[in-house]
């Protein structure tokens, strides 16, 4: 049986992206966390978020470079000053440690994307 989730991204950041805000419904995953040799106090890290149907994050700021690539579905991301822009698997999207993320959305109200 597949799992509720309606996106599955992967983020790299040079900070803690587990800090993200997750909507509610949805689940992130750390896949794997590292510290980063030469950076003090700064660690990469690669997870899954996966969006249930619907789902949306409020505006937030991960203060690290993320790295967006989506597997399944279809998602809306957006920062502030930036086209909004609809991704689905295979597309990424890039958002540097000084972006508000202000759209981050599963397309489908109904459907999931994993």
């Amino acid at each position: 049986m597949k799992p509720i989730a309606a996106i599955v991204s992967i983020f790299l950041s040079i900070t803690s992206v587990a800090q993200a805000q997750t909507p509610a419904g949805s689940r992130a995953n750390v896949l794997i966390s590292k510290a980063l040799i030469g950076l003090d106090g700064k660690e990469a890290e690669v997870l899954t978020v996966e969006y249930a149907p619907g789902a949306s994050s409020p505006r937030h700021r991960h203060n690290g470079n993320v790295f967006v690539y989506v597997l399944e579905g279809t998602v809306e991301m957006q920062v502030d000053g930036g086209p909004l822009v609809k991704l689905g698997p295979g597309q990424t999207f890039y958002e540097n440690p000084t972006d508000i993320h202000a759209v981050s959305r599963n397309a489908s109200k109904t459907q999931p994307a994993n």
